[in-house]
């Protein structure tokens, strides 16, 4: 069952262990509404049609002590949705201690940590569970429980990871878009551990620059971000099902000139499937366009995953991404991210479009256009196709 944290409960215990010490507090973040226009109709009956509309909020709270050794991050979600009741939720991102010695560091409490180098996926970011209703990209991430220390030496960053208490995906509801052709029943996971959410996970990464290159070599043992789904004894509903797994991750960006070269690979080992997945490209800007300060980059990026059909299904197995970025350099912070991924064997297309723009010193703008074609009912995406939309969020910040 998908629990909650309370916020509460945990600011109370933070508070009452921060060390006496003089400090102060930094209060932001950002309050929000979205609009999302989707032109055609849902393929399920039970989805809504038309206008879906959100207001949402983070606030961010701060604070490090003078001798800059002890810090508090508390960071919180919110999102009220017109649609779809699961979208509708609350989350945690970070309310975590850390502590800054010379030459390593400490972090206890709930918090996001990325790993990867890519532009289309992140194949060794598997630390943070997916909120998947907030967005089908994958890249809004749910807070994680943890123990982290760190180390950092001349030869290199090692990072150890201790994930004592599982967070279950978000998915959307039976209203709610991008949901498959049954709806995902988030109140009865099944997991493979009998520890269930209570598993401890363990992870490390290592990571360094050697010249040019920067390397981050990865493990991670313990329950699966990615479920699988079991059908409901009822035969109308989906239950994620989230076995343990082994992963040794890869990535790797060389730096040279206008080029980035980037590369991630996983080897991953399962009871039901073992399987190697790799993203490799480049990025090449082209800096002060026709003697402007506008710069633009090309993205290439190859998609390649080897798992078959007993692991968790995904829409990237033989995939080619190209895409560009457009960054004006202007006071308003405008850019441009475009980009079309094509899977070589289906003939499957997402497109995606992401806007964004400041007007003056607290409001901005994100407009955000994704479309999907060329999908046949057997395939990952074919659920999702008739579910292109256009997005527009304005957000304040303060």
């Amino acid at each position: 069952m998908n629990r909650t944290i309370n916020p509460t409960v945990a600011l109370v215990a933070l508070l009452a262990a921060a060390p006496a010490a003089a400090g102060e507090w930094d209060i932001t973040g950002f309050v929000g509404a979205d609009a999302r226009a989707f032109w055609l109709d849902a393929r399920f009956p039970e989805q809504d049609n038309g206008l879906d509309a959100s207001i949402l909020v983070q606030p961010e709270f701060y604070w490090r002590s003078d001798d800059g050794a002890h810090r508090f991050s508390i960071v919180g979600f919110g999102r009220v949705d017109s649609q779809d009741s699961e979208r509708t939720h609350a989350d945690v991102r970070e309310f975590y201690w850390g502590y800054e010695a010379d030459g390593w560091d400490l972090n206890i409490g709930v918090n996001k940590v990325f790993w990867g180098v890519t532009e289309s996926r992140h194949l060794v970011d598997v630390i943070n569970q997916t909120d998947l209703v907030e967005d089908i990209d994958q890249e809004d991430k749910l807070g994680q429980p943890m123990v982290n220390f760190n180390l950092e030496r001349d030869f290199g960053r090692f990072e150890f990871f201790v994930l004592p208490w599982f967070r279950e995906r978000t998915f959307p509801g039976p209203d709610g878009r991008f949901r498959p052709a049954l709806p995902v029943d988030t109140d009865n996971p099944v997991y493979e551990s009998s520890a269930e959410d209570a598993h401890v996970d363990l992870a490390f990464r290592y990571s360094h620059f050697i010249g040019d290159v920067d390397l981050g070599l990865s493990f991670f043992e313990g329950t699966s971000r990615e479920p699988g789904f079991v059908p409901a004894p009822d035969g109308e509903r989906l239950l994620p099902f989230y076995e343990q797994m082994t992963q040794v991750g890869l990535d790797l960006q060389y730096t040279r000139d206008a080029w980035l070269w980037k590369l991630e690979a996983i080897g991953r080992d399962t009871n039901s499937d073992s399987f190697l997945a790799t993203v490799a490209g480049f990025e090449y800007t082209f800096y002060g366009v026709r003697e402007s300060a506008a710069d633009i980059g090309i993205l290439v990026e190859a998609l390649y995953d080897g798992r078959d059909a007993d692991s968790p299904p995904t829409v990237f197995d033989n995939d080619v991404f190209v895409g560009t970025r457009l960054a004006l350099n202007d006071a308003e912070d405008t850019s441009v991210l475009a980009g079309v991924a094509y899977d070589v064997d289906t003939g499957e297309i997402f497109l995606n479009v992401e806007a964004e723009r400041r007007f003056g010193d607290s409001l901005s703008a994100e407009l955000r256009l994704r479309s999907f074609a060329g999908a046949e009912p057997a395939d990952a995406s074919y659920s999702f196709e008739r579910d292109d939309y256009l997005q527009l969020r304005l957000s304040w910040y303060y």
